[in-house]
């Protein structure tokens, strides 16, 4: 293994396991749907990863960081959309449950989950800021796309394993999470945190 390779695999570890945006979204859904659905979102995030790196290898995002105009339009509408889930669990745990609608079996929408996993993904402008600091630096500029998309997949790889391990142990502990306060707890915590992690994202200058 190369010293460029694992300087990578070190950096996008540590950019995959720290808690953020991504991670809540995974949590908030398995909450909601239960494993399929916290995997079906992960899956949505990690597909994210390869318009990231795709954009980043043509140019396009050095377009919109040089622009603040576009720069701005990205940022607010990645923190609009993860105020807008945070608000909707809010929402919930304002309204509160009955034991029977978190013990009975909920089907997970698979097109709902990948799609909200997607989008708090591609609308992070942080992550395209990322990858256009991180990827030059171990790509050949003359196979730049190509080169790009296979440290993706292997962003991709690391994301899936990680969040999926997050989205079994939130899936496990939802024997515990039956009573309905303390699902209000949760909802109401996760939503907060979603509303200032959207709040940070909008007010924040890279």
């Amino acid at each position: 293994m190369t010293l460029e390779l694992t300087t990578f695999l070190i950096t996008i570890t540590a950019l995959t396991v720290v808690p953020g945006a991504d991670t809540l979204v995974v949590i908030r859904n398995t909450l909601r749907g239960g494993l399929i659905d916290g995997n079906v979102t992960s899956f949505g995030i990690c597909c994210g990863l390869f318009v990231h790196a795709a954009v980043s290898a043509v140019g396009l995002s050095v377009i919109v960081m040089a622009s603040p105009l576009l720069y701005e339009a990205l940022q607010w509408a990645g923190a609009g959309y993860l105020i807008w889930l945070g608000i909707s669990n809010l929402r919930q745990a304002a309204r509160g449950y009955q034991s029977h609608q978190l013990t009975a079996s909920q089907p997970a929408s698979l097109g709902r989950a990948w799609r909200q996993g997607f989008l708090s993904n591609v609308l992070n402008p942080k992550t395209i800021a990322f990858y256009m600091a991180l990827l030059p630096q171990f790509v050949d500029p003359e196979h730049a796309l190509s080169q790009s998309l296979v440290l993706a997949g292997i962003h991709f790889v690391i994301a899936m394993a990680w969040q999926g391990l997050v989205a079994g142990g939130v899936n496990r502990a939802r024997v515990w999470l039956t009573h309905p306060r303390v699902r209000r707890i949760l909802d109401a915590s996760v939503g907060s945190m979603l509303v200032a992690l959207g709040g940070v994202l909008g007010f924040s200058r890279v």
